[in-house]
């Protein structure tokens, strides 16, 4: 079950390495959950250098979800480059 990071209490008792910015304490991955959550997020939000360090983050850390994600995205675009 995923953790409850609703609150800044919650968040503060994280350790840097929960984060996938840990400098900037942003896109908490303490697990998988999170992690696939981050990387959506930073997709929507985030600069093409802190998706790349999010993405490495999220691969060390969970190296079945980095490795699955990206081909997901990749069937998701090829699918939809075929239907238009």
């Amino acid at each position: 079950m995923a953790k409850d990071l609703s609150s800044t209490k919650e968040r503060k008792k994280l350790s840097k390495k929960s984060f996938a910015l840990p400098g900037k304490r942003k896109y908490p991955i303490p697990d998988k959950a999170h992690a696939r959550n981050a990387l959506a997020r930073v997709a929507q939000h985030g600069t093409p250098a802190e998706q790349k360090k999010v993405e490495a983050a999220v691969r060390k850390r969970y190296p079945s979800l980095g490795k699955n994600s990206k081909k997901s995205q990749k069937r998701s675009t090829k699918g939809s480059k075929q239907n238009a």
